[in-house]
């Protein structure tokens, strides 16, 4: 309206329009950015003065790798938060009996794990979620909170969150695992954590040359540095917390 109203004004409006546009891109590709709506991406004071870190894995569960991080994490008395794809709670629903059971929490990571869920529109994004969503209830999980695939979102994404009740999460440290093959490069990236921080590891299919999953090497070493530090892993605490 501005354009029309005033004339020579429609470069600068086009320009306003654009770099509304570029920081809106900007905020979606920073998954810890707090400007496109709620965004847990540390524990709360009170969980940091317990010295607590929420231990969170993604693109789960898968039959080979899900049983042993879990059988690690009893051995060190953790406990963690899983962001489940839900065509894989669907294959694998005593997978996630498991790892209820074990006092962990099953969350949402979509349904199907599309890479360009960001650029999908408002319906598609709330399919996906709500889909992974009825995955996880059908085997008893509560999801609370919601991870985007890599962490990317669009501003349409918090009015489906608010819709479905959920809560974006995100993180303050990540391993890479995901990408790494070393798991001595992934523990350094992970080194520092402190007490409040919430840390991404993954525990989905990972297949490099049929080698061993670099996770199984870096958990129980993390595990023993976050006791040598007197800090607890835990799941992600209740929204409302």
């Amino acid at each position: 309206m501005a354009a029309l109203a005033v004339p020579g004004a429609w470069p600068w409006a086009l320009g306003a329009v654009a770099l509304n546009h570029a920081m809106l891109t900007t905020a979606g590709m920073m998954p810890r950015s707090p400007w496109l709506g709620p965004n847990l991406s540390c524990l709360p004071e009170t969980s940091a003065q317990c010295r607590q870190v929420a231990l969170t894995f993604d693109d789960g569960p898968d039959p080979t790798l899900t049983p042993q991080v879990l059988a690690l994490l009893e051995r060190h008395g953790a406990r963690a938060s899983f962001f489940l794809i839900g065509e894989r709670a669907r294959r694998h629903p005593d997978l996630v009996r498991a790892l209820l059971a074990a006092g962990h929490t099953a969350e949402n990571h979509t349904d199907t794990h599309p890479l360009h869920f960001a650029a999908l529109g408002m319906a598609a994004q709330r399919r996906q979620i709500e889909r992974a969503q009825a995955a996880i209830e059908a085997v008893g999980g509560q999801p609370r909170y919601f991870r985007p695939p890599a962490g990317l979102r669009s501003p349409l994404l918090y009015p489906v969150l608010a819709r479905l009740g959920l809560r974006h999460a995100s993180w303050s440290r990540r391993g890479a695992d995901g990408l790494l093959s070393d798991p001595a490069r992934i523990l350094r990236r992970l080194q520092g954590t402190q007490a409040g921080d919430v840390l991404l590891l993954h525990d989905g299919t990972w297949r490099p040359r049929g080698g061993r999953p670099p996770l199984l090497t870096v958990l129980p070493r993390l595990l023993a540095q976050l006791r040598e530090q007197a800090l607890e892993a835990v799941p992600l605490p209740d929204p409302e917390v």
